[in-house]
């Protein structure tokens, strides 16, 4: 592989290199000055990055990558301030590729062209390109179409970042010719140690009480941007030897530390509570619950698929309602976004804690499942089956079949089921709501085919 050329690469923390700073030189500028604490502080090594240990660390996934100096298209898939920008940038100077990036957002199929354009020209001259995509998924389905040609003759790299499930996002074509890494929101250990490198960068320490600091950890919420953001706001605030408390950071950056870690503990015990309280028929406490997710940040769409497995799986067919006033109450939130759309899901919430309980649907679907999994290899009656050639008639399809609505009480009682099987029972519906009906009705027709079937 030819060694990197200057002239040609990108310099891994900022735009190329020499023109550039030949530019700021002329002009008398400092470079450094007006550029962001998180701007300064962008790794300059793999081994640099913090809170991915799992991609970068001596026996990471893209470690493993680069020491093979070759690192194939990539999709890099996580939250915002999780380092997707730099590892790319790092990955292109290790590797010694040319960086180029692109937004999704700001880039159509024209620009496309031009960008695969330059990279065959680059490649004619021993030039390889790691083309990075941010906001990858925000392209639709043609445009994503366009990579796979220079993808496979190798004329780019890419890489393309997203914060959305790129399963349901990307399109399986780009998918199968791209390697997933994901990248994980950075726990309170990796902001504070974003913090002592910020502080040694700074010469000085933060104007922080301990429970300041750790609060200030939580407000970043993962994002290791934001926590260096946040950072520098409090030294711009800071009064000659004054130290802030928790109360009064919140004050001074007009932001909350989020009651709990999205994507930890207190994530699954607040929606497990939601989910109980619910069942347990209690709106007032559900309200409660709801209202601690939402006001923590709470991904609104992931409250939403869980109200709606709740209307499944404790309300059922004792109140099949439930489920659309779910579905609607996702709609609206969609339509509405936050604020306004929250209270949609505060009635659904309600309208599921005051609804008839059963988890009848729940039961036989397990027990069904079990079964067909026993008896998968069973045919059904062939009563019951089509005859469309002379053969199967003649072998007996459909033969004896009863049309229902022909029958009186639009019932025929046949047997249904595969001969070894026999007769099986999964569905045992509640006495409670819209299923005490249910039971009746399956009783009566339980009795008219004992009395059609002696």
């Amino acid at each position: 592989m030819p060694a990197r050329d200057p002239r040609l690469t990108r310099d891994p923390a900022g735009p190329n290199t020499g023109a550039m700073s030949d530019l700021f030189a002329a002009a008398g500028l400092d470079r450094d000055a007006p550029r962001p604490l998180a701007d300064r502080l962008r790794p300059q090594t793999l081994g640099e990055v913090v809170g991915q240990e799992h991609l970068v660390g001596p026996d990471g996934a893209l470690t493993r990558l680069v020491e093979a100096r070759s690192i194939g298209s990539l999709v890099f898939w996580g939250p915002p301030g999780t380092g997707k920008t730099t590892v790319a940038r790092l990955l292109a100077g290790e590797t010694s590729l040319y960086f180029e990036q692109i937004s999704a957002i700001f880039s159509g199929v024209a620009d496309l062209k031009r960008l695969f354009e330059a990279a065959r020209g680059r490649r004619a001259a021993g030039q390889g390109t790691l083309l990075f995509v941010d906001e990858i998924h925000r392209f639709n389905r043609a445009q994503l179409d366009a990579f796979l040609p220079v993808m496979e003759d190798g004329t780019v790299t890419l890489v393309g970042a997203t914060t959305e499930n790129p399963s349901f996002e990307l399109n399986a074509a780009l998918l199968s010719r791209a390697r997933v890494m994901t990248f994980r929101a950075l726990d309170e250990e990796a902001i504070g140690r974003l913090l002592l490198r910020a502080e040694a960068a700074e010469g000085r320490p933060l104007p922080l009480a301990p429970e300041a600091r750790a609060s200030l950890a939580r407000m970043a919420d993962g994002d290791g941007r934001a926590a260096l953001t946040l950072a520098e706001e409090v030294w711009r605030s800071a009064k000659e030897g004054e130290t802030f408390d928790a109360a009064t950071l919140q004050d001074i950056v007009q932001r909350r530390a989020p009651i709990y870690d999205k994507a930890q503990e207190g994530h699954y015990n607040l929606i497990s509570a939601l989910h109980k309280t619910i069942r347990g028929s209690d709106p007032d406490a559900a309200l409660y619950y709801l209202a601690r997710m939402l006001d923590a940040g709470e991904d609104r769409l992931f409250i939403a698929r869980r109200l709606v497995r709740a209307a499944i799986e404790d309300i059922g067919m004792a109140d099949p309602q439930a489920l659309v006033v779910c579905n609607a109450a996702k709609d609206a939130f969609d339509f509405l976004g936050s604020p306004e759309g929250e209270l949609a899901l505060a009635q659904a919430t309600i309208y599921l804690a005051t609804a008839p309980k059963s988890n009848a649907v729940y039961t036989a679907y397990k027990r069904a499942t079990k079964s067909a999994k026993e008896g998968g290899s069973l045919m059904p009656p062939k009563t019951i089956l089509n005859a469309p050639t002379k053969l199967m008639k003649s072998e007996g399809y459909g033969a004896t079949y009863r049309y229902d609505h022909d029958e009186p009480d639009a019932f025929s009682g046949q047997d249904y089921w595969p001969d070894k099987l026999g007769r099986q029972v999964f569905y045992e519906p509640t006495g409670r709501g819209l299923e005490q009906r249910i039971g009746e009705r399956l009783a009566h027709w339980a009795e008219l085919r004992r009395d059609r079937t002696r």
